[in-house]
């Protein structure tokens, strides 16, 4: 079938595409010829590009998604609205990795590739990329459906089961991975032209700065505006031999206020109804970027078992205190209930205490003012510091009489 022969070649360019790059700068999608429309029974998906790139597409199940990627696209000038047509739920678009970009639509109904193609004009050099979706039944597109397998593509290499822990003893100074969340085409929480992912990137390149002139070790989950899956964010905190996990997040509410920083930490029920409502948002990252997640168990039930939690979960418990105590001294600002847990996935490793700082709320006026107030930041990342320096303290003091 010519759709097969197509996907071949597609996916015989992205396999090779590590040493390619595109000519003349990024590829950029051009808005006047890229869209949607229904075709017949169908959907026919184009998008036209400024030059050619290595592609390829794919389709997920659970919920039903197409997925194309590039490497690597430049979206500005490219408007969602473009692609609303009969049997595209949604699409999003953006940075998926460096190097890499990532377009997803969702589906209403199981549509499957039935011819996909991309041609270049010996004219112009520009590409024009075709997608064709027919109807299929339930059976044909789950049977199809699955990214293609590549252990490259997202985790680094498994680190050690026994990773090395430090010790009261060690003398090295605490190691602590900060996590800015979202990123690429999962831009978190926005309020006009302020978004989290960014937002956060920017608050955690400061906070290193802090944390390094105290004498900790830093490393960061991402250093670009990029998408990085749950999983990843947690392994490279293994990768690292973490003392310490912290995400930092500034989300928004679609209805009701809040205000004030809070720490989160993992548990199996929420604390409360808000606190579950936010884990679901965060841990749909993957999905809503496209990720294949078939076949994936419960993470946080897995870990919750896990008799390693047993030690760190009261630890992780310690920190937040430090942090939300110290955060109220330097900033005067947490919120009225600034400790809670939920579910949350990037936080489920059982051998490193791990906590959520929500930093504020985008959709509150007063907590917008602050994180985009450089000052109100330099507080902020003084009050972790602060904090941490307090609990890397006390965990010294108690490791004597934890369990071994």
């Amino acid at each position: 079938m010519r759709w097969m022969a197509t996907l071949a070649l597609a996916l015989a360019l992205f396999a090779g595409a590590a040493a390619a790059q595109p000519q003349g700068g990024l590829a950029r999608a051009l808005p006047e010829a890229s869209g949607a429309e229904a075709r017949g029974e169908g959907v026919i998906l184009t998008l036209e590009l400024t030059q050619g790139v290595p592609w390829r597409v794919f389709t997920l199940s659970d919920p039903d998604r197409l997925v194309l990627d590039f490497r690597e696209v430049d979206w500005s000038a490219l408007s969602p609205k473009a692609f609303a047509a009969p049997g595209l739920a949604d699409v999003r678009f953006g940075a998926f990795r460096e190097g890499w970009s990532r377009l997803v639509a969702d589906l209403d109904r199981p549509l499957g590739v039935a011819e996909a193609g991309l041609s270049v004009s010996d004219l112009t050099g520009r590409a024009s990329l075709a997608v064709y979706l027919e109807p299929v039944t339930r059976e044909a597109f789950d049977a199809t459906a699955g990214a293609p397998r590549d252990p490259r593509w997202d985790l680094p290499e498994p680190a050690a089961v026994e990773a090395a822990r430090r010790s009261s003893g060690e003398d090295r100074p605490l190691r602590v991975v900060l996590d800015p969340g979202h990123g690429g085409i999962d831009p978190g929480a926005e309020a006009g032209d302020v978004n989290e992912a960014r937002l956060m990137l920017t608050f955690a390149r400061e906070l290193r700065e802090v944390l390094l002139r105290a004498g900790f070790e830093v490393a960061l989950t991402r250093e670009a505006d990029v998408f990085v899956s749950l999983e990843r964010r947690v392994a490279i905190a293994r990768q690292v031999e973490a003392d310490i996990f912290i995400s930092l997040h500034a989300d928004s509410l679609a209805s009701g206020v809040a205000h004030g920083a809070t720490v989160y930490t993992l548990s199996a029920s929420a604390s409360d109804a808000a606190s579950a409502a936010l884990a679901e948002r965060h841990n749909r990252a993957d999905l809503l970027a496209g990720l294949d997640l078939t076949g994936t168990d419960d993470v946080v039930a897995n870990v919750l078992m896990d008799l390693a939690r047993l030690e760190t979960q009261p630890r992780a418990d310690a920190l937040a205190r430090k942090l939300v105590d110290s955060i109220r001294t330097a900033t005067g600002h947490v919120n009225s209930r600034p400790l809670r847990s939920a579910g949350f996935s990037v936080l489920k490793a059982a051998d490193i205490p791990s906590v959520l700082l929500e930093a504020g709320f985008l959709s509150t006026p007063e907590d917008l003012m602050n994180l985009e107030d450089p000052a109100w930041r330099a507080r902020l990342a003084e009050g972790v510091r602060d904090g941490l320096t307090a609990w890397a303290a006390e965990d010294a003091a108690q490791a004597a009489l934890r369990r071994r």
